[in-house]
């Protein structure tokens, strides 16, 4: 069963935050009002309790002289006194007891009879109290009325005196939030509106992207939102990764069709000749013995040379494809010395001289003193054997075995690697064109690949590689010439075009 998925609606971010600020706004209005609340009843609760302090110290007089006129018995004296209390209390309510507790006289707001109010603090320091009864809640402040006749003063006052005031302030918290969810619901949208204006911006931009343009087609200017710009740098690197995965794999590609074509045109003949002697083989079971001897050497030769070209094909191939990872700081003797060892072990007959102060004794090993170049250390070692290879094939005199001399040294800021042979040399004409691919003379049983190879690593590694005269004028010089550096040296970039698989000459 196929088909395909319904697509997720998605909400903007502007609205996103809108959303959130509607919601979240309300929220804080109304936090922030019910600690308000919380302060104004605070506040009411205070001033009424000041009120009442106020009340206690304006009527104290007032009760002392009615307790010492009922105890006195002087009715007259008594009434006016009790006129003069609850004047004094205005608004507050008054009651007045007597030492045994008998009720001396009250008015205003106070409490039920069935009420026990509070006793008074020593000394009369303490505060209001809150007493309930009846679903109601009262403060009440309780002084000692002190002198010849003592009794008890309390001053009352309703708690719900201060509701009207509370109940304002709560519907105003009310309206504000009502009120400031819209309001913020719309202001956050439209800042969040133009806040994230460079984000859709950059997401236009990328979503017209053209893939064939890769980072180029790409550009961002500074938007000034930090974010924003992180992701376009993200963005173009992730491009610019892309691009060259995609110049690897192109390059790989093309090398790849390259190898095929050199490797059909150049195994034409060698397996030609290798029909042609099998068939001659197979037709002629009665060779003489000289003449199949001599067959069987062709075809051992032809194997040796297609296994040869193959080879070097593929050595060829892997230096186009290399990458920068692979380069490294290294001592040039390394590699160097690795070689010779490698020769002298294949082929004994070949004298082979460490010269020059760049290497020191055929079995000290390397000593440069220090030399350092970015190197692929794989590479280095191809250009070290083929050029040893060939000077052990062709630098020698008719009957003798090779004789190859070896040098390292340091010259003007660069690594200089010479290989020297006693052969008949190669004509002035003739020293461009022995880098060529396939470029060999007719009696060589190589691949005409060898020197190919030295001029591609040489040249991945920044460097030059020339065909001279020894010092002593006879025979090849072949002389390599490669930067040194320091040991926090950046790596150089490699050559942006490497064909060597697939042109004829040197590759920028």
């Amino acid at each position: 069963m196929s088909g395909t998925a319904p697509a997720r609606r998605s909400i903007s971010l502007a609205t996103r935050i809108a959303t959130g600020a509607a919601l979240l706004v309300p929220l804080l209005v109304l936090g922030t009002g019910a600690l308000l609340l919380g302060l104004v009843t605070h506040d009411l609760r205070a001033q009424q309790d000041t009120r009442l302090r106020d009340r206690a110290a304006a009527v104290l007089p007032a009760a002392k002289a009615l307790l010492s006129a009922t105890r006195q018995d002087r009715p007259r004296v008594e009434q006016n006194q009790r006129r003069n209390l609850l004047d004094d209390a205005l608004d507050v309510g008054i009651r007045v007891a007597d030492p045994n507790g008998d009720r001396v006289t009250e008015g205003g707001p106070v409490p039920g009879p069935a009420v026990v109010l509070p006793h008074p603090a020593p000394a009369g320091t303490g505060g209001p109290v809150t007493v309930r009864a009846q679903g109601r809640a009262w403060r009440v402040l309780a002084r000692p009325v002190a002198g010849a006749d003592p009794g008890t003063l309390w001053v009352t006052a309703p708690v719900s005196a201060t509701d009207p005031q509370v109940d304002a302030v709560r519907g105003r918290i009310l309206w504000a939030a009502a009120l400031a969810a819209p309001v913020a619901g719309l202001l956050a949208y439209g800042l969040a509106r133009r806040a994230t204006a460079p984000l859709s911006r950059l997401g236009r931009r990328a979503a017209a992207l053209d893939p064939r343009a890769g980072a180029v087609g790409f550009t961002h200017r500074h938007s000034g939102v930090r974010e924003v710009d992180e992701l376009a740098l993200a963005l173009e690197s992730a491009l610019a990764r892309y691009d060259q995965q995609v110049a690897r794999t192109g390059r790989a590609l093309e090398t790849a069709r390259s190898f095929s074509a050199a490797a059909s045109h150049e195994l034409r003949t060698p397996l030609m000749s290798l029909r042609t002697n099998l068939d001659v083989l197979g037709a002629h079971p009665d060779l003489p013995p000289t003449d199949r001897a001599e067959i069987l050497s062709d075809l051992r030769d032809d194997h040796r040379r297609l296994l040869d070209l193959l080879t070097a094909l593929r050595t060829l191939a892997r230096g186009d494809l290399v990458e920068e990872e692979a380069f490294t700081v290294l001592d040039p003797a390394d590699p160097a010395a690795a070689a010779v060892a490698e020769l002298r072990r294949r082929r004994p007959e070949v004298t082979v001289d460490l010269a020059g102060p760049g290497l020191t004794g055929p079995d000290v090993g390397p000593d440069t003193g220090g030399l350092r170049v970015h190197g692929w250390e794989a590479g280095l070692r191809i250009v070290c054997d083929n050029l040893l290879a060939n000077a052990a094939v062709h630098g020698h005199r008719p009957g003798e075995p090779a004789r190859i001399a070896v040098g390292l040294r340091r010259d003007a800021g660069q690594a200089v690697l010479t290989v020297d042979d006693d052969g008949p040399g190669i004509p002035v004409a003739d020293r461009a064109a022995v880098f060529d691919r396939f470029r060999r003379r007719r009696d060589s049983p190589g691949s005409g690949l060898g020197l190919t190879l030295v001029a591609q690593q040489v040249a991945l590694h920044r460097g030059t590689v020339t065909v001279t005269e020894p010092p002593g004028g006879t025979g090849c010089r072949v002389e390599v010439r490669l930067p040194l550096v320091g040991e926090d040296a950046p790596t150089p970039p490699l050559p942006a075009r490497r064909e060597w698989i697939s042109s004829t000459g040197a590759s920028a």
